[in-house]
């Protein structure tokens, strides 16, 4: 028995264990010294006052031994108890800093739940993380980075270092209880290699938590398949993308500044694609009585997803399922 006591007593962090043998020292020297002086010390509780304020090397004085048995008790405190409250402080100062280290370099883990992971440090998602933190959502973001040493914004973001095509990376990151994951392409490889990456990280995420909806970015129009076997929720082509504006702008210059700058004026607006909702009730629904609804409501309305087909502005008489997704601003 006092084996296994000894044995869970040693298994304790080492700020618990200096700290109980501190305490049990000013307990014992504050017992002892109401044996010793009854009279200076009437109580136990001036005993341990006393034993505090000696082994803390503050001294208020208040409170003083006057016996010869008395005052070595007092020594012996200060050689003892002193030494290990001054360790068990130094112990809780170096616990911090050392955290806090952690917490700068990534080698902390993040305990909480329904947050967003971003896979990788660049320009897009670091325009992404300044989005969502003035989205007003309050949204707690966890940035998954092999390439940084230290956290880019320790205000916004709790930051894992390591490569995140790892088990132990992830579950770093609490992908079990994620509510959301973006992967973001490595534009500093080869397009193919960096969509490889993506999709091996898709596939390791997808394999700890089938369940979180992930967004992936795809650099070649070869890979976009193997990102839906792979379990992709959402795929974005940013070459595609950029192709189609650049083509735009051949064609028609001013068009696309002018396209851009509403983009730009969409700065405190969100797309977004909503379920029905409360116009599931309506028996027929057309598209431009929805409209009228929505703007009532500083919405507008774009377009119509029903399954795997988008309808934008499909027209004033077209008709509006009970299973339809809504494509709409918000805020307009």
């Amino acid at each position: 028995m006092p084996n296994t006591v000894l044995t869970a007593f040693l298994r304790l962090p080492i700020s618990i264990r200096i700290l109980t043998i501190a305490v049990s020292i000013i307990l014992f020297f504050g017992m002892v010294i109401t044996i010793v002086e009854p009279d200076n010390f009437p109580s136990f509780f001036e005993g341990v006052w006393w034993a505090i304020i000696t082994a803390s090397t503050v001294g208020y004085g208040d409170y003083t031994p006057t016996t010869i048995i008395g005052r070595v008790t007092g020594m012996l405190l200060i050689l003892t108890g002193a030494g290990f409250l001054s360790t068990y402080l130094v112990t809780l100062a170096t616990a911090a800093v050392a955290r806090q280290n952690a917490f700068m370099e990534g080698k902390s883990a993040y305990k909480g739940q329904d947050h967003i992971v971003i896979i990788g440090w660049n320009e897009r998602s670091k325009a992404l993380i300044q989005s969502i933190s003035k989205d007003g959502k309050k949204a707690v973001i966890t940035l998954v980075d092999e390439s940084l040493s230290q956290n880019p914004s320790p205000e916004s973001l709790h930051f894992i270092q390591g490569n995140p095509n790892i088990d132990a990376t992830l579950l770093r990151a609490n992908i079990w209880k994620a509510s959301k994951v973006i992967i973001t392409a490595d534009q500093s490889k080869d397009e193919m290699y960096a969509d490889m990456n993506s999709i091996l990280t898709l596939l390791a995420i997808k394999g700890l938590n089938p369940a979180v909806p992930c967004i992936i970015e795809i650099l070649t129009v070869e890979q976009v398949t193997n990102a839906h076997r792979a379990g992709a929720d959402e795929i974005i082509q940013t070459n595609r993308l950029s192709s189609f504006v650049m083509h735009s702008s051949l064609n028609s210059q001013d068009t696309m500044i002018a396209f851009l700058d509403l983009l730009g004026n969409f700065k405190d607006k969100r797309l977004q694609i909503v379920p029905l909702g409360e116009w599931k009730n309506e028996e027929r629904l057309d598209f431009a009585a929805l409209s009228s609804y929505l703007l009532l409501d500083d919405k507008l309305l774009l377009g119509v997803k029903r399954g795997s087909q988008s309808y934008i502005k499909p027209g004033a008489s077209f008709m509006v399922e009970e299973k339809d997704e809504l494509i709409l601003i918000a805020g307009f």
